[in-house]
């Protein structure tokens, strides 16, 4: 445990060090007065921080940066989460207010938004839709023997297929696949039961037999499980000097096993903040991960992420993180 002193003074290290980017000396720290003691008094404190492991210094400065512990302690010691500021809420509630429409667009947009308030890398995580359940069902005429077959899934996505429609079947017949299709399917998971077929009712039989297929035979407009959306790769980018670090973040980022793994492993932590090597990935040593979760129904269906260096501006990119994936939960719950 550290002594008030150094806890404050390693803060102040790490807080200037986010800030600029550079080495803090003893006299940075001293300079606003928050510290009451000399020069030579931090240069102490910060030596044996740097002992415990909390600070490292450049060959090259007698300046310190903090280290992946140092930074831990200064996540795990925030006073407060930072709010978002008014600019940012703002557009949050512009961003949801505005969006409708498929999943797979939302999410994408999501990610977008995400990267422009922090400046980071964000990637969203789709949902599965193991657990998702239909909420709403309709087959409806487009041409004589065209038809298109909506399925509105529990967490708002809606999933769209192309059916062929026989020359005999009717819009009696239509109307009667949709209350059979709306028996069988609201409230079911997806996928969890192939559709009964009326022995007695062949052109009626026949249209859930194309329905049936087509759900079980299209991914149209329906993001994979684990589909992975990121956005601000070029903001991310600006945020490494070494242009080696930018190709391997970005590699990485590519790999949409990895950052799904990155952000799964991330959320069974005790922490919803990863630091340098906490990630297990050698390639993201430099880099930090803050995610959460989002819900529909009460129930984690996906997550959301920022990926940026280890010296991020670690309370506002959990204040983002958290208000955009409540907003987002809360979006795919109205549906």
């Amino acid at each position: 445990m550290l002594d008030d002193r150094k806890t404050t003074i390693l803060k102040k290290v790490v807080a200037e060090h986010i800030e600029t980017g550079q080495p803090v000396g003893s006299s940075h720290v001293v300079r606003d007065g928050a510290i009451d003691v000399s020069p030579a008094t931090v240069r102490a404190d910060m030596a044996t921080l740097e002992r415990e492991g909390y600070l490292t210094h450049p060959h090259t400065s007698a300046g310190r940066v903090p280290t992946d512990l140092g930074y831990r302690f200064f996540v795990d010691h925030l006073d407060e989460t930072s709010a978002l500021g008014r600019d940012g809420e703002r557009r949050v509630d512009q961003f949801f207010a505005a969006a409708h429409g498929e999943l797979e667009r939302m999410l994408r947009d999501t990610s977008q938004l995400l990267a422009s308030l922090t400046d980071y890398a964000a990637v969203v995580v789709a949902p599965t839709h193991e657990t998702l359940t239909v909420c709403s069902v309709l087959v409806t005429r487009l041409a004589e023997q065209a038809g298109l077959l909506l399925v509105v899934l529990s967490n708002g996505a809606i999933d769209k297929y192309g059916i062929e429609l026989a020359p005999s079947v009717t819009d009696a017949v239509v109307e009667s696949a949709n209350a059979a299709l709306r028996e069988q399917l609201i409230g079911t998971t997806v996928g969890q039961t192939p559709l009964r077929l009326p022995p007695d009712a062949p052109e009626l039989a026949a249209l859930l037999g194309v329905c049936g297929q087509a759900m079980a035979g299209s991914t149209m407009a329906r993001p994979e499980p684990n589909d992975v959306y990121v956005g601000g790769t070029a903001r991310m980018a600006e945020q490494f000097e070494a242009v080696n670090t930018v190709r391997e973040v970005l590699s990485i980022l590519e790999q949409s096993l990895v950052v799904v793994s990155l952000l799964s492993d991330a959320l069974t932590r005790e922490h919803s903040v990863a630091i340098g090597g906490e990630t297990g990935v050698a390639s993201l040593a430099e880099c930090s991960i803050v995610v959460a979760p989002y819900t529909v129904g009460n129930e984690v269906v996906g997550a959301i992420g920022v990926l940026g260096p280890t010296r991020m501006n670690y309370a506002h990119a959990l204040a983002a993180v958290a208000v955009v994936s409540q907003r987002l939960g809360r979006q795919l719950s109205a549906g």
